[in-house]
């Protein structure tokens, strides 16, 4: 398994020049903003505006921390997203734009291409062991707050925004919370048919 430290996270502008983006993860390793496979990331909004788009990419946002924002996107109806709400899954190609609620927000991106592969993202608050479901091509699991302990011959403690990417082979991961922690899952798989 390979854990990625919050501390070592890249930070590169958006892709329309409105704020800051940090990379958590990316396929293929070393892509940038126009070909990637997949990309998991999180970014600072501090004004409401615009989203960038991106041409074929599947989207999922969800906020970590901040009152949320009212997306506007393109075909749907008006949605507000906060700290509680199920993480939120549109189209990146459409045009988006975003009000704030209540000041800065920072929020979770997770974007496949969609002639690729698809991807689900899981929030889930946590205060005892739990065995996460880890069969997806790609799974990572992103410690929002606390601390949480993978067992293992040599255990794994995973604190504030760590993230954990257990090896493809495996069916399901045990983690234990220190104390109650929000963990986000987030399951990668290619389309079948496609390489």
């Amino acid at each position: 398994m390979r854990i990625l430290r919050a501390a070592e996270y890249r930070s590169m502008p958006w892709k329309n020049g409105g704020g800051v983006t940090t990379e958590i993860a990316v396929s293929p390793t070393g892509a940038g903003l126009d070909d990637f496979g997949w990309r998991v990331s999180m970014a600072r909004v501090e004004l409401s505006g615009p989203f960038s788009q991106f041409a074929g990419i599947d989207r999922t946002l969800a906020v970590l921390e901040g009152d949320g924002i009212v997306l506007e996107i393109a075909g749907y109806p008006p949605t507000s997203i906060n700290r509680v709400t199920d993480p939120f899954s549109f189209p990146a190609d459409v045009q988006t734009s975003a009000a704030l609620i209540g000041g800065p927000i920072t929020d979770l991106n997770v974007m496949t291409r969609r002639s690729r592969m698809m991807h689900s993202v899981e929030r889930l608050v946590i205060s005892a062991p739990v065995e996460i479901r880890t069969e997806a091509d790609t799974t990572l699991i992103l410690c929002l707050n606390g601390e949480v302990i993978v067992p293992a011959a040599e255990p794994v403690r995973l604190g504030p925004l760590d993230t954990l990417l257990p090896e493809p082979d495996s069916a399901s991961l045990l983690v234990q919370p220190a104390h109650e922690t929000t963990l986000f899952v987030i399951r990668i798989g290619g389309i079948s048919g496609n390489d």
